[in-house]
């Protein structure tokens, strides 16, 4: 089992120099991944659900780890995730190629519907949509990444006679993870993912994978996809013997967040006491 750090693209990690510092250390203690989250607006005021005051600073994700990538030379640049269907799909391909690119193939592109209704209104995508869009941005950033001559007709995005270079570092392009604990993320997660996201404590986590079990009897899943990979992020800290717990349910990478941290000192103290959980 990988250890991996979320969220840090807030508070603690606002400041340049505070980024690249826990950053490079997250490297040097052994962690494998970087993940950065996403909201482009927040609901204000606060409504139930949301995740954070809108008066709360986040740094867009893919900004975000394009400066990691300058700092660091080893760690995985993962997002975790983005609200796809507020994004154009062929823009979003861009940058992610143009990222993964420029450090050397290292890109995770952890996506996923989104929640919040506010913030989705605010970008023009209906709550009713925002499904079908994922799935179909998924599909056309593909095309474009990898085929010979780009093209895709759906409801929400249609191109052909267009190219876009570079393309990523692999052929497929980059590793795709899906977030969500829906029937329609479970089904996204084995249809069109490498990995899957999923928030929670060893219990929830046990109730997904089951969720994930029944969408593998009913999805077909492409035979390039390889194994699907499962990503876990608690909120809370990490004991020991709740990482070994993570570990015999199976869990492939399991992410640290030190989030509510604003002290950067602080965030960093957190990433070593939790660089030797058991893997």
């Amino acid at each position: 089992m990988e250890l991996g750090v979320n969220g840090i693209n807030a508070k603690a990690t606002l400041h340049p120099d505070a980024t690249a510092r826990l950053a490079r250390r997250a490297e040097e203690l052994g962690y494998a991944s970087w993940w950065a989250g996403d909201h482009v607006v927040l609901p204000s005021p606060r409504v139930p659900g949301s995740p954070m005051e809108a008066t709360d600073a986040i740094l867009d994700p893919l900004v975000h780890l394009a400066f990691v990538a300058a700092v660091t030379e080893r760690i995985r640049l993962c997002t975790g995730i983005v609200i796809l269907p507020q994004r154009n799909p062929l823009v979003l391909a861009k940058q992610a190629a143009s990222l993964d690119v420029l450090s050397g193939g290292r890109l995770t592109l952890g996506v996923g519907a989104g929640y919040l209704e506010p913030e989705l209104a605010a970008l023009g995508v209906p709550m009713s949509e925002r499904g079908a869009r994922t799935d179909e941005y998924l599909d056309a950033m593909r095309s474009l990444w990898s085929d010979p001559e780009p093209s895709y007709r759906g409801r929400f995005v249609a191109f052909d006679g267009v190219d876009a270079h570079p393309r990523p570092v692999r052929p497929d392009g980059p590793r795709i993870a899906i977030g969500g604990h829906s029937p329609a993320a479970f089904r996204r997660a084995v249809a069109r993912g490498h990995g899957w996201i999923g928030v929670g404590t060893p219990d929830e986590l046990e109730a997904n994978l089951a969720g994930l079990e029944r969408a593998a009897a009913e999805t077909e899943r492409p035979a390039a996809l390889g194994r699907l990979r499962i990503i876990a992020l608690p909120l809370a800290p990490i004991a020991p013997d709740t990482a070994r717990r993570y570990a015999d349910l199976g869990v492939d990478e399991l992410l640290v967040y030190p989030l509510p941290l604003e002290d950067p000192k602080e965030a960093e103290a957190y990433l070593e006491r939790h660089a030797d959980l058991p893997r």
